[in-house]
Parts: C-alpha cells; sequence; structure tokens
C-alpha cells in the first residue's frame, strides 16, 4: 500500500486517540462529584480518578501543594508560583502531542505493510491497538521530566520518579487505543481500495518457525531469566549513582522486566501455577504472531517485523492479565475496575525487547528462507492469494523474504 493510503487511517487514529485521552483528563472534576461517588461508590471513583489524573489538565493536589509550598520565599515574601503550574501545564500538552507524534508513524508503517484486506483485518486491529499502547506510554515518559519539575521535587530520586511516571495512566489507555484502532482500520479499508493486489507473502514454514523461535527466546530473556525476583534484584542495585540520577534501578527494571517472579516458597504451587500460566501464555502468544507476520505483511522487512513483534509482546502482556482474571477466584471479590488496574504493564520492557527479538526474527527469516532449497513443500499451501504473482522472493521454493529497503511506492 502506498504511504499515502496508509497516512490517512494513521492520522485518523492518531486524532481520535489524542481526543479520547483529552476526554478522559477532562472528566476527571465529574469523578468528584457526590452523586458520582454514590453511585459508582467511593472505592471505584477513586480509582478512576487515579487513572485519569496522568491525562488531565487540571492539577493534582502534590502539584497544587508543591507550588503553595515554594510560594514563600525565606524572607517570607510571596514567590510567584504560576510558574509551577505553568510547567504542569507545558508538560500536557508535550504529553498530547507525543501520543500523536508517536503513534502516527508506527501506525502509518503498521498499516502499509499489514493492510486491513485478504485476512489481515484481525491481525491489523490488535496490532495498531497495541502500538496505541505504545505510542501513549512514550509520551508519559517524554512529558514525565516537566510534570516531576512542577511538583517541586526534579532534584529528588529523579529517575525513580521517572521510573514510576513512565507507567501512570495505562489503564484508560488500553480503552482509548482500542478505539482509536478499530476506527483507523476501518478507514485504511476504505483506502484500501483500488491499492493494488496486496497478497500474502510466502514463507518456508522451516524458516518461519525457526524466525519465530529465535524471536521468543529474546523475549524470554527478560520474561523468564531478568524478571526472575534475585536477578531483578541485583539488576536494580547494581547501579547506585549519586546525585540527580541516584538510583537508575528503579528505570532499567521498568524498561528491561516484562514481568516479576519467584520460586513457589510461600504460596501455594496451584496460585504459583496460575501467575507462570500467564507468562506462558506471553511467550505463546509472541511466538505464534511471529510464525505467521512474514506470511501477512506484504513485504517482510526489518522495521515492520519488530514493530509486530513489539506489538505482539504487547498483546502477550495484555493476555496474560486477562487469563488471570478468568481462571481466578478474585473476580467474584473485586469489581471490573480493581481486577483491571494490572493491565498494559510491561510496555516499556516490550518495547526494549520487542524491537531486538523482531530484528533478531528478521535476520534469522532471511538466512533460513534462503537456506530453504527449491522444495515447494517446504512453503506454507495457503500462504499465498489465489491469483497472486508468485515470482522472485514470494514464489513457493524462492530464495525467502525479500529484506531490502522498500521503495516508496511499494
Amino acid at each position: 500500500m502506498e504511504y499515502r493510503r496508509a497516512a490517512i487511517p494513521a492520522l485518523i487514529g492518531g486524532l481520535l486517540l489524542t481526543a479520547l485521552l483529552w476526554w478522559a483528563g477532562a472528566s476527571t472534576q465529574a469523578l468528584r462529584l457526590p452523586g458520582t461517588v454514590d453511585v459508582l461508590g467511593g472505592l471505584t471513583a477513586a480509582q478512576l480518578e487515579h487513572w485519569l489524573t496522568p491525562w488531565s489538565y487540571d492539577p493534582p493536589p502534590s502539584v497544587r501543594i508543591g507550588a503553595e509550598t515554594f510560594g514563600v520565599g525565606e524572607d517570607g515574601a510571596a514567590i510567584d508560583n504560576s510558574r509551577y503550574l505553568s510547567l504542569y501545564t507545558t508538560g500536557m500538552q508535550i504529553r498530547f502531542v507525543a501520543v500523536l507524534l508517536f503513534f502516527v508513524p508506527g501506525a502509518l508503517l503498521l498499516v502499509r505493510r499489514l493492510p486491513p484486506v485478504n485476512g489481515r483485518v484481525p491481525a491489523a486491529l490488535l496490532a495498531v491497538w497495541a502500538w496505541g499502547l505504545v505510542a501513549g506510554t512514550l509520551a508519559v515518559a517524554v512529558s514525565a521530566p516537566w510534570l516531576i519539575a512542577a511538583n517541586g521535587r526534579g532534584s529528588y530520586r529523579f529517575l525513580p520518579q521517572l521510573a514510576g511516571m513512565a507507567s501512570a495512566g495505562r489503564q484508560i489507555l488500553v480503552f482509548a487505543a482500542l478505539v482509536a484502532a478499530v476506527v483507523a482500520v476501518l478507514a485504511a479499508r476504505v483506502t484500501a481500495k483500488g491499492a493494488g493486489p496486496l497478497p500474502r507473502a510466502a514463507v518456508p514454514v522451516a524458516a518461519a518457525r525457526l524466525a519465530a523461535t529465535v524471536g521468543t527466546a529474546v523475549i524470554a530473556v527478560s520474561l523468564v531469566v531478568l524478571s526472575y525476583q534475585p536477578v531483578a534484584a541485583a539488576l536494580q542495585t547494581a547501579f547506585t549513582g549519586t546525585g540527580l540520577f541516584a538510583e537508575p534501578g528503579d528505570l532499567l527494571r521498568q524498561w528491561l522486566l516484562l514481568g516479576s517472579w519467584a520460586g513457589p516458597a510461600g504460596t501455594p504451587v496451584g496460585d504459583w501455577f496460575l501467575y507462570r500460566v500467564a507468562d506462558a501464555l506471553v511467550l505463546a502468544v509472541v511466538w505464534w504472531s511471529l510464525r505467521w507476520l512474514p506470511v501477512l505483511l506484504t513485504r517482510t522487512t526489518v522495521p515492520a517485523m519488530a514493530a509486530g513483534t513489539v506489538c505482539a509482546t504487547v498483546l502477550g502482556l495484555l493476555a496474560g492479565p486477562l487469563a488471570q482474571m478468568v481462571f481466578s477466584d478474585g473476580g467474584m471479590r473485586w469489581g471490573l475496575v480493581q481486577l483491571s488496574a494490572g493491565i498494559g504493564g510491561g510496555v516499556p520492557a516490550a518495547l526494549t525487547f520487542g524491537l531486538l527479538a523482531g530484528a533478531a526474527a528478521a535476520v534469522t527469516l532471511r538466512v533460513a528462507g534462503g537456506r530453504a532449497g527449491t522444495d515447494p513443500g517446504a512453503t506454507d499451501p495457503g500462504a499465498t492469494d489465489p491469483g497472486a504473482g508468485a515470482s522472485g522472493a514470494d514464489a513457493p521454493g524462492g530464495p525467502g523474504p525479500d529484506l531490502r529497503p522498500a521503495s516508496p511506492k511499494d
């Protein structure tokens, strides 16, 4: 699909995601009304307000208290504290602009390489949804320094504050990104009409499975090895630092760990296996996505594989908490809002290791596809559409997917 056709749905989705997050942030004042508390309950209203505050232009109590605290000089004279509120407003402006700037390029790449036609609609929808979470998380992280400074504590444990703020607001982001993804995919189906044939690629089965295994192994390094609590503790305490950049381990945990787990000591074995099933589900989602991603892409390039792997990892992280909600008995004791508190976590680590895993899978696919030989049975029989051209890299038994840079009109 051409850039001009893919740019329209990407821009529509980005504008809608930004508008939905702004509208959600503007709704925080409604949660403080007595009638809202009576209907939703105090605990639910407080939880929803906590989720919406990172997207609200209304300064939280911490900013207002910080402005009042730093508004008096040593001699008792009043100091203009509007600069702290101005910093908060500037940070929120950067946050909403960054959502749009991060969402559009990723969605453009995904829609262009994974157009919602020829059976790709579910894959395109899930990929754009996951990328919306990535864009929102990056926007929160980029704008966090301004909001930290607005609290008047920018020089105190800056990196731990940055790590904590990078994961804020993710629950509302999950639902807003889903709505934006649906609209973007519907718009992409309209713009894809008349774009010419968008066939699936023919990929050797063995090469696709090997590439999926290599990519999943990279994700497992974070999910299984680094997320093991003794390893994670050693990672967090290995770099102490001093001054403004003290304790960088908190930030490393945010960007390197997809989860946290330990042995079943002190807990029932059944509960321990329940949480390990969620981790196994993450790896299963990543492997299955990488297995079929080269087939669904119109052109298997390294950027497309990297972005697709990031989205697959995010989807796996979303599937894990859902599985725990289904198989545990917590749903009988807690409401939907409380059960949804854990969704959307681990996105920074998914971005870090997803890019590495996607690049590794793409290189493996290229090398293994070139060694597949000319055996027609080594290619998925249903990988290409009837009537689609089967020449070059798309031909059964060909040299594998082409990972060279694509032309602008491809």
